[in-house]
């Protein structure tokens, strides 16, 4: 809800509100990237504040802040243990005490807990998103609201007024990278750091993965997905170090180039990370992943990322892992380099040549288990959420991904391949499960197919449907791709029977999975700038005034070439005004005289 005070706006969501200038970036249709991130970060404190001890107070004295730092983490655990025993004031462990006392005591929400999560907002704007961190997620010690620009953090400091949170929000006026290096000594460290730039976020990772602790979680957004879709494979190489393709898989590559950049990232000061979340909506792509110290499973980090192979033709694709991991005696491991290529000098199937993009993460990129807990915790909490809906129905999807069977195909593209007509999508998963393979949707696109399935299955499928709904003759003169495919006859037993397991749970249940557009010229908005205020509206103007600029201007007859109409001067065009040729006589005399030397 947005309402107007002079050229300040005030948005109100969930159960902050915000004051927000022009001068200050805010972006509505980012409002489930907030819901979102909050409901992942009120089971992330459940869990890893389980086995801390209860410390929960208005206000924290430097004293106790200095205590805290000089003391070894065992012993301060230990000496708290004592106090609370001496004090008689019960349970100090979460194991002790039941859920609903957890939730009661110990994640209050909008109430400092000592010893709570120490959050790190880098690029905060309005600071919105920790004015909500403050208020819905419970077990806080504080918040660093940090950001570069001076009125951002002006604002934000009257916003941590207005919403009555000064005791939890700490605005900051500095770098963000700065800020993460700052605090990379083990004592200063953030339980969470949350990165949402305008754009790429690949130039804060080397400090984010540093300045989070050990199980800490690491939440970053990256806006610039048409780098990670394939429009400009080598400035993705530039940036997160992979080259993109532009395949139809290209919302799960982005999100995958992204996990792999992040762990190389981590890799380099013997750090690890383990997904919990992937997510590609809208514009942009979103990851929470843990991140962890050890050099043992650094080492493995090889054999969780891979090179695809695409074929430029039939668009099917090959992983090609950069390394192997064998277990061998006890919990060891022997790593070794790979063998390759998985895929001749052309595809086998269609005979055009392969695309290399990669490396990619090629691991699980969802958490199942906390996926699971996630959702139960909004269903249980639906009304402080705007987007409850989605947000079920988004992770529910998530939670029937094959999480072994990276990137996928669109049913859409193998039927423009072969030039049929289209099978509904009941009726190819069908047809993968009769032959005996397993198939799933994925969040990242509508009319999906994630399987484990190789692409020759694939295409006997296709071509036994092609058996039973032939193509026109036309189509099969050119040298296409589906001409090659189609060439050659299916070696699978294939059949088109339904089956009740094929229609997906949550498409059954008429969840919303693929949300449409959540308003007018929505999308990614400019950065924020200093005017004469009202900026939103005169972008909006502007916008309106663009739109179908270009067929507008081949509307316009004088944008034409002036040629004489040879039909015109015949008698024979009836085009009249419509005729993109010119009937004006003066420009036929003319041209006429200067074709005779005249």
């Amino acid at each position: 809800m947005d309402k107007m005070t002079d050229d300040i706006k005030i948005v109100k969501e969930g159960l902050a509100e915000a004051f927000y200038p022009d001068s200050v970036f805010y972006n509505p249709v980012q409002e489930f990237n907030r819901d979102l991130t909050i409901a992942v970060l009120n089971q992330f404190a459940q869990e890893y504040l389980l086995n801390k001890p209860i410390s929960q107070s208005n206000k924290r004295t430097k004293e106790d802040k200095v205590k805290e730092k000089q003391m070894p983490t065992n012993d301060m655990r230990n000496e708290l243990e004592k106090e609370k025993e001496k004090e008689k004031e019960g349970p100090t462990r979460f194991e002790d005490i039941s859920d609903a006392q957890i939730n009661r005591k110990v994640l209050q929400r909008g109430i400092k807990c000592d010893n709570g999560l120490r959050i790190l907002e880098a690029l905060s704007a309005s600071g919105l998103r920790s004015m909500r961190f403050a208020k819905e997620v419970g077990g806080i010690n504080e918040i660093i609201t940090n950001d570069f620009s001076k009125d951002a953090y002006e604002m934000i400091k009257k916003n941590a007024a207005h919403n009555n949170v000064e005791d939890l929000i700490v605005p900051s006026l500095a770098d963000a990278t700065m800020v993460m290096y700052q605090n990379r000594r083990y004592s200063d460290r953030f339980h969470i750091i949350d990165l949402d730039p305008y754009g790429s976020a690949v130039q804060f990772l080397d400090g984010a993965v540093q300045a989070v602790r050990d199980g800490g979680l690491l939440c970053v957004t990256c806006t610039d997905t048409a780098v990670l879709c394939g429009n400009s494979s080598e400035t993705c190489y530039s940036k997160y170090g992979a080259m993109s393709l532009k395949g139809k898989f290209c919302h799960e590559m982005a999100l995958r180039i992204l996990l792999q950049s992040i762990e190389s990232h981590a890799n380099r000061y013997s750090r690890y990370i383990v997904p919990l979340m992937s997510m590609s909506a809208d514009f942009y792509i979103r990851v929470f992943v843990k991140v962890h110290t050890g050099q043992g499973i650094v080492k493995q980090s090889v054999s969780k990322l891979s090179m695809v192979y695409h074929c430029s033709g039939c668009g099917v694709f090959e992983f090609q892992k950069l390394g192997t991991c064998t277990p061998t005696k006890g919990r060891n491991f022997k790593y070794g380099t790979a063998v390759g290529p998985p895929v001749q000098e052309k595809c086998q199937h269609c005979h055009s040549k392969h695309h290399i993009g990669g490396p990619i993460w090629t691991a699980p990129i969802h958490d199942r288990d906390f996926i699971q807990t996630v959702v139960s915790g909004v269903q249980e909490d639906s009304s402080k959420f705007g987007t409850s809906q989605r947000i079920v129905g988004m992770l529910s999807l998530m939670l029937e991904e094959l999480q072994d069977c990276p990137l996928y195909y669109i049913i859409d593209h193998l039927v423009n391949v072969v030039h049929c007509i289209a099978p509904n999508m009941l009726q190819i998963r069908s047809a993968i499960m009769n032959a005996g393979y397993r198939v799933s949707l994925s969040h990242a696109a509508k009319n999906s197919i994630k399987t484990d399935a190789p692409p020759n299955i694939i295409w006997d499928i296709m071509r036994s449907w092609v058996k039973t709904h032939p193509i026109s003759e036309k189509r099969k003169q050119h040298e296409t791709p589906g001409k090659h495919i189609l060439s050659k006859e299916p070696t699978t037993d294939v059949s088109f029977d339904l089956r009740a397991d094929a229609n997906p749970k949550s498409r059954e249940k008429g969840l919303v999975r693929f949300q449409q557009n959540p308003e007018s010229f929505w999308g990614p908005k400019p950065r924020a700038k200093k005017g004469s205020g009202n900026e939103d509206s005169k972008r909006m103007a502007k916008s309106v005034k663009l739109q179908g600029k270009k067929r507008k201007v081949m509307e316009e007859s004088q944008d034409f070439k002036q040629f004489k109409c040879k039909k015109f001067r015949q008698g024979k065009c009836d085009l009249g005004n419509n005729c993109k040729y010119s009937h004006n006589l003066e420009i036929e005399i003319t041209q006429t005289d200067h074709d005779n030397g005249n």
